[in-house]
């Protein structure tokens, strides 16, 4: 290791958060802990996603390779994926990773590969039996809280506490709390410090009172229990029906942002505050029929790529970068911020010239791929290249290009006029948007057939009863 600017380095992921779902990004709703780490750290304004959905993306994000450039799979288990845990353990930091039950963040899948203390939560829970049915029944944990919470505020007030935090803990996030405060408390330095929420992604079940921040006394029980059935049961969705959705999913976002400023609090508590690196990134976005849809299928979209990316590096300067990065830069920077040297293998590059001097990063366009079947809603998701269409984007601070590499269609996007990506320019002639579609082309077709080359046979291996009652829980199969 080498001199470096921090010990140890926190990397906080947010399961299905929105760039815009946040204050530091023009977000409507308070979100403290985050708007305070902005102010003092740097915030990426045009970060993306390498991937739609969180097996699309992670890869890229704890292994800075492409989803299927090494298997044709989705994961990080190929024989020749190092991952960011293991290249700084290998450098002798202590490294502790906690998933908020997402059954694709796995041993299955290799994440837990470098980790010292490593936990999924997937089945059972701390509240045991109960525990249990709630994490694989999240909605009804939704109905739980949303029903009992004037009974338990009233019971909470008369203990002299509060409701700060959920009773039934249906995202797991209370777990990964004690996890990685536990791992702070017990891990001398240098430590890696991994946390995955799951708060923020379907169905959305924040604690009452961050909906009491969030709402007046016209949005009550009745029309959020309603919002979770209509979803629920594939019903339509018409505008109220959305505004609550949304509600629910902002009331979700502010209950992440209590609890990194918890899990923040137990930094101080271990004296280590000053020596800590705070990374925080969404994994993917959420779309609320931006084009049609809820959650996140595979589509290729803004709402669903673009995610907050903040650093947080104690004793450099704040500031704003307008240039765009992608997730894959994540573990180079983590391991320049620690001193360690990248694995040669990775395809990002760190990101800590540009936070510690303000260096431009590099302008190459950020790649992002998913995969979609017969129909863009189909379930279960595909796991490998051979389960339907590869969907190619290629962006860049102003275009997005989209091209289906199956049937050659294409779509081009100008961000700078058109923010919600609806007015497709890939038919047009004039010369900003041909050169843009023609440099971007390339891009996504060279990506294309990099992932054509690869060596695979196409399967993909069954997961345990745990990880499969998870992942049907969270609507995958």
């Amino acid at each position: 290791m080498t001199d470096t600017p921090v010990s140890n380095v926190l990397l906080v992921t947010v399961d299905s958060l929105r760039a815009d779902a946040i204050e530091p990004y023009g977000g409507e709703y308070d979100t403290p802990t985050l708007a305070a780490l902005a102010e003092r750290g740097t915030v990426f304004e045009n970060a993306f996603a390498h991937g739609n959905w969180t097996p699309m993306s992670f890869p890229s994000i704890l292994a800075s390779r492409p989803v299927f450039a090494d298997t044709g799979r989705i994961g990080v288990d190929g024989d020749d994926v190092t991952t960011l845990a293991e290249q700084v353990r290998e450098a002798g930091v202590a490294t502790g990773g906690f998933n908020a039950a997402n059954g694709f963040l796995t041993e299955h899948w290799g994440y837990d590969d470098g980790f010292d203390v490593f936990d999924a939560f997937v089945g059972g829970g701390s509240d045991g039996r109960a525990g249990e049915f709630v994490a694989a029944h999240p909605t009804w944990g939704a109905w739980l809280q949303l029903l009992t919470s004037p009974f338990r505020r009233a019971g909470s007030v008369l203990r002299g506490g509060d409701d700060e935090r959920p009773f039934t803990d249906a995202s797991r996030m209370l777990d990964v709390e004690r996890g990685a405060t536990s791992f702070v408390a017990d891990t001398d330095e240098p430590f890696f410090l991994w946390v995955h929420y799951m708060d923020a992604h379907t169905p959305y079940v924040p604690a009452p009172r961050y909906l009491r921040d969030l709402t007046d006394r016209r949005v009550g029980k009745g029309r959020m229990l309603i919002a979770h059935v209509r979803t629920g049961l594939g019903w339509s969705v018409g505008d109220r029906t959305l505004d609550d959705l949304r509600t629910l999913y902002q009331g979700a976002v502010r209950q992440v942002d209590a609890s990194l400023e918890r899990l923040l609090a137990s930094l101080d508590s271990a004296g280590v505050t000053d020596d800590t690196a705070v990374v925080v990134a969404g994994d993917h976005g959420e779309e609320f029929m931006d084009h049609g849809h809820l959650a996140h299928y595979p589509k290729l979209y803004d709402e669903l790529v673009q995610v907050p990316l903040l650093v947080d590096v104690p004793g450099l300067p704040a500031r704003r970068v307008a240039d765009h990065v992608g997730l894959d830069a994540i573990a180079p920077t983590v391991c320049d911020l620690l001193g360690v040297e990248p694995a040669p293998t990775w395809t990002g590059e760190s990101l800590l010239p540009t936070i510690r001097d303000g260096v431009a990063p590099p302008d190459d366009p950020v790649v992002t791929v998913t995969v979609r079947g017969d129909d863009v809603t189909q379930q279960p998701i595909p796991r490998s290249l051979d389960e339907g269409d590869l969907l190619v984007s290629a962006r860049d601070t102003r275009w997005v290009y989209i091209r289906n590499t199956e049937t050659g269609e294409e779509e081009l996007y100008d961000r700078r006029a058109d923010p919600g990506l609806q007015d497709d320019r890939s038919a047009d002639d004039d010369t900003a948007a041909t050169a843009a579609r023609d440099r971007l082309r390339v891009v996504a077709l060279d990506h294309a057939a990099t992932l054509d080359a690869v060596d695979h046979d196409g399967s993909a291996e069954g997961v345990d009863e745990d990880i499969e009652t998870r992942l049907e829980a969270l609507g995958y199969r």
